[in-house]
């Protein structure tokens, strides 16, 4: 019996806590997180069924930004109050070469953006710097067909194209079995910093999917 109690608290101490801190303060947090989609992928998986403009191969999107998410070293707020104004359609529009659609846009900053502290044109003028800031491989712009690889492929290509970079600031997600984005962790100024335990669980697939760009 007593083998089972501790089973029983192990599991319970061990277990993830609930990120998510819906309604944080806007400004408190302590560091970005750059999150880059792998368009092909996202479209495979989900843009493709919706319909989604971003799917459209007149665009040829690769890595796009998905966000760029204000964080605790453990946790997240989001859909913060604030007193900013909502952005405008012209601005959500102006995101689309980058994020794929002025929707994407939209609902970044109402679930992330508001929560930076920043106006709306602040926080995107640092969304668009913090992505250009960022060297995305092109080698996996030269795929002509799908393949597998391990999800350390993704990262150290990442790593080799920005030397600035640390393996415990960035990880590669998956999902569905597909490579779903690499995330880089940012200070508020945008270098470089480690990330929080909750940032750091790299997709541990050894034949992890990634689509060519369209």
């Amino acid at each position: 019996m007593r083998l089972w109690i501790c089973a029983m608290l192990v599991a319970v101490i061990t277990a993830p806590p609930n990120s998510a801190r819906a309604g944080g303060t806007a400004g408190a947090f302590d560091y970005y997180v750059l999150a880059l989609s792998w368009s092909p992928n996202w479209c495979a998986l989900e843009g493709d069924a919706r319909g989604s403009d971003q799917c459209d191969a007149r665009h040829d999107h690769g890595w796009i930004l998905h966000g760029l998410w204000p964080q605790y070293h453990r946790g997240w707020p989001s859909f913060c109050a604030t007193r900013q104004r909502t952005p405008s359609r012209a601005l959500t529009q102006s995101m689309a070469d980058i994020m794929g659609t002025a929707g994407l846009a939209w609902h970044q900053w109402r679930k992330h953006g508001v929560c930076s502290g920043l106006s709306a044109a602040e926080y995107f003028t640092l969304s668009r710097m913090a992505y250009e800031a960022v060297t995305r491989p092109q080698i996996f712009r030269r795929l002509d067909r799908t393949v597998r690889l391990p999800a350390t492929v993704v990262e150290e290509a990442f790593l080799d194209q920005n030397p600035i970079l640390e393996p415990d600031g960035i990880t590669i997600t998956c999902k569905d079995g597909h490579i779903q984005e690499a995330r880089i962790c940012l200070s508020r100024d945008l270098s470089p910093v480690p990330c929080g335990q909750d940032v750091v669980r790299d997709c541990q697939m050894r034949d992890a999917l990634i689509t060519p760009v369209r």
